[in-house]
């Protein structure tokens, strides 16, 4: 397998997370969202959706990181990422997609670049534009947590809700979310870093990352 990514996409990150946590081996294949790599004839030809993350696998080329990891699930069933009963499989993708699909829209990279270049927006509020929509989201997903009484994981041991969360709350850092009050949420953030499947899909830890060599981006 060849996956396509950015290290701090969140989506790339997404689907490094799944691929660790089933011990899938892939060799990484940097794009650079900034240089705008993704938008060439090349990478366009082969994913007409021209994002990140696309992995080569099975004979095609494949995008959407929803898909993908779902995907993965059903082609290689062992360490399954949702659980075993339905309604298990409905907590997991209840809080999994309100963050991929409430979130992942207004906040990625294209949407961020729109609101500079064509609305004149500054830095600080691009910010609050980030922080706003994070808080729709996250708090009742927060919420949801407690309700359920979680503990280190959504259920025993990391699976989709955690592939999808982690990822949020590392952007969430990154544009000064408050996760003060989030206690369930950053629990779960703790224990899978503690964990090597996490800590080799961490963007620090890629090889386009500046941490991992002189070119910034």
């Amino acid at each position: 397998m060849k996956l396509h990514g950015y290290y701090r996409s969140s989506t790339s990150y997404r689907l490094r997370i799944a691929l660790e946590l089933k011990a899938l081996e892939y060799e990484s294949v940097p794009v650079n969202l900034l240089k705008g790599e993704q938008k060439g004839e090349a990478f366009r030809g082969r994913n007409p959706f021209a994002t990140v993350p696309m992995l080569e696998a099975g004979g095609r080329d494949r995008a959407q990181s929803m898909a993908l990891i779902e995907w993965l699930d059903e082609a290689y069933p062992d360490a399954p990422l949702l659980p075993s009963t339905p309604e298990d499989r409905y907590t997991a993708r209840e809080l999994t997609y309100a963050i991929a699909t409430e979130l992942h829209a207004p906040l990625n990279l294209p949407v961020l670049k729109f609101l500079k270049e064509e609305y004149g927006k500054s830095q600080d509020e691009v910010g609050k534009w980030y922080r706003h929509w994070l808080a729709k989201t996250l708090v009742p997903v927060e919420a949801r947590l407690a309700q359920l009484g979680s503990g280190d994981f959504l259920f025993d041991t990391p699976g989709i809700f955690e592939v999808v969360l982690l990822p949020q709350l590392y952007n969430a850092r990154r544009f000064e979310y408050d996760l003060g009050n989030s206690p369930h949420m950053t629990r779960i953030e703790t224990a899978c870093l503690a964990l090597e499947t996490f800590q080799r899909a961490h963007p620090d830890n890629q090889p386009d990352s500046p941490e991992n060599g002189p070119e910034k981006v």
